[in-house]
């Protein structure tokens, strides 16, 4: 199938900036950038149209940007918990997901949809994992998700504690030295 051009309305990851015509694959155009209102067909007419709009999209666009640049500053550093059940080893019976991590920051005060949460794969395992959540084209803060088994667990987990299959501190460690000195510990 040959590639459809369009008329970017916004600025779009790995594919250009506002006003750009790019070709890209039908079914990428027809299924996300049109139906988004990303892009419009390179018509003729949709060309005048768009040199017409253009400032005015501009501005739309600067003010929406704005906006996103002080909600940004407002929420920096947002950290989010989000409670699962896991393994011993810590592996999650299940993931977490973008829409997880939405409805956690929307309830931690930053009301965000899960198509605003970039999350390149689930997050598998617990401790903390980073997360860049897109207020706009041009402007994304960093998340950081606390996935642990308990609210406990999780502010240790926050203050720096590794959680897991770690000895407990009253117990005494075979290491390399008193292996080979011969005073290997006895059970008590």
């Amino acid at each position: 199938m040959p590639a459809v051009e369009l008329i970017l309305l916004q600025r779009v990851d790995k594919l250009g900036q506002m006003g750009d015509v790019v070709k890209v694959k039908p079914g990428y155009a027809r299924n996300f950038l049109l139906p988004q209102k990303k892009a419009l067909r390179a018509s003729k007419d949709n060309r005048s149209r768009f040199e017409q709009q253009r400032a005015q999209l501009e501005a739309q666009n600067i003010k929406r940007r704005e906006e996103a640049e002080r909600l940004a500053e407002r929420v920096g550093g947002l950290s989010v918990v989000i409670i699962r059940q896991a393994g011993e080893s810590g592996s999650l019976y299940g993931s977490v997901s973008a829409r997880d991590i939405a409805e956690a920051a929307t309830e931690a005060g930053l009301t965000i949809n899960r198509t605003q949460v970039v999350l390149e794969h689930p997050i598998k395992t617990l401790g903390l994992s980073p997360v860049r959540v897109s207020l706009h084209p041009e402007v994304s803060i960093p998340v950081t998700v606390n996935v642990a088994r308990s609210p406990e667990e999780a502010e240790r987990q926050g203050r720096g504690e590794r959680i897991g299959s770690e000895p407990e501190d009253d117990e005494q460690v075979p290491t390399e030295e008193n292996i080979f000195a011969g005073d290997t510990p006895q059970p008590a």
